[in-house]
């Protein structure tokens, strides 16, 4: 299955999704946000396994470009990572380019993520985004802007490598808190001995990242888990 690239804007910046769709009549409208990298071919395949489920998914542009490399994409999200406002801009600009597409008419959202991504589907929900769903796998946990109590209209499901050394079982803790404190609706799966990265099975040269073949399966069956008893 080929992507469609779907051309938006966040201000003066210029970004470019790619669209999965399913065979059939949508059951809902998915927002996929890439790792660090951008767009990736284990992250497009994620998008297509999506449309193979039966849901719209748009893969979300972070910067315009695809970083040459690790150091190139370190510097192009620390344009946009540090201001929670600018960054979580950037991120309703995916949903709304999502939104406006004919298909997505009158179709529920979610946000899912994969890393630095994940991370992102968070900052949606924090944001208060209309999503029935926002899942991150293997994202950072952090944020510069906690949510306020009554903010997060979704679900929140994290799927989290106990043995992540990015997100150590403080910022988890930290996390916990701030999702009671904000009143949100979540679950927390945690796989033991489970790296940062475990659902990607392209190699890497980072000891901190290793793909997980149960972890990744877990992971996905228990998003689609959450999507049938939200969808119905």
């Amino acid at each position: 299955m080929s992507l469609e690239p779907i051309a938006y804007t966040d201000g003066g910046t210029s970004l470019t999704g790619l669209l999965a769709r399913p065979a059939s009549a949508p059951r809902a409208a998915v927002l996929v946000f890439p790792t660090i990298m951008n767009a990736t071919a284990p992250v497009e395949a994620k998008a297509r396994a999506l449309a193979d489920a039966g849901y719209l998914a748009l893969v979300a542009d972070f910067y315009g470009t695809r970083p040459s490399g690790f150091d190139e994409a370190r510097t192009l999200a620390a344009s946009i990572r540090p201001d929670p406002l600018a960054y979580r801009q950037r991120l309703r600009a995916g949903l709304k380019a999502l939104a406006t597409l004919p298909e997505a008419q009158g179709l529920p959202f979610a946000a899912i993520g994969f890393c630095m991504g994940g991370q992102a589907a968070l900052e949606l929900a924090r944001d208060g985004a209309p999503l029935f769903a926002a899942v991150s796998f293997h994202g950072l946990l952090d944020t510069g802007l906690a949510a306020e109590p009554g903010q997060i209209k979704a679900r929140i499901l994290v799927c989290h490598g106990d043995a992540d050394p990015m997100v150590p079982r403080s910022s988890v803790i930290a996390f916990w808190e701030e999702m009671d404190e904000a009143g949100a609706n979540w679950h927390f799966h945690s796989y033991s001995k489970v790296k940062h990265g475990f659902t990607s099975p392209a190699p890497s040269e980072n000891p901190a990242v290793a793909y997980n073949a149960s972890a990744d399966l877990q992971s996905w069956a228990a998003m689609l888990s959450l999507f049938d008893e939200e969808l119905g």
